[in-house]
């Protein structure tokens, strides 16, 4: 599994293309050679980059399934609706679909955010927002998802 840490400002060029700044590159550098699936994200009006091993995973998690449950089969189709294959090219750029770019509102300014073992590539201005409307009940919603008491970090 990568972990991968930080939050980059990037551009976007007129066809969709993003340098990948090269403290994250040099972090992705043991995925690169097998390349990367990008999907929308399901909660937020952005998109997520997986490394192609983390999307095999949740893949097979996925697979578990039972496809003869409506729901299940509708939750899947919906959630790989749109997904692409992406390789970084030997400039270090990533080409986002622009079907993607469109759905994820993907303006000149991009946000590329590290979410554990994905990145998150949002529209800036986006970003701020989300970031802006979610600080106020930041310190509620760390203490109910990460306060429990079985929970041993500090």
């Amino acid at each position: 599994m990568v972990s991968l840490i930080g939050t980059y400002d990037c551009k976007a060029d007129v066809k969709g293309r993003i340098m990948l700044p090269v403290a994250l590159k040099g972090q992705l550098s043991p995925v690169l050679a097998s390349g990367f699936v990008i999907k929308r994200a399901v909660f937020r009006d952005c998109l997520e980059l997986y490394p192609m091993a983390e999307w095999q995973l949740l893949m097979e998690k996925m697979n578990e399934k039972n496809r003869f449950v409506k729901k299940n089969n509708d939750f899947i189709r919906r959630f790989t609706a749109g997904v692409k294959m992406l390789e970084i090219d030997a400039s270090g750029r990533l080409l986002i679909p622009r079907n993607l770019i469109s759905i994820a509102g993907i303006t000149n300014e991009v946000v590329l955010s590290a979410a554990i073992n994905i990145l998150e590539i949002w529209d800036k201005t986006q970003y701020e927002l989300v970031l802006e409307e979610t600080a106020q009940d930041f310190a509620s919603l760390a203490e109910e998802v990460m306060g429990d008491e079985n929970n041993t970090l500090s």
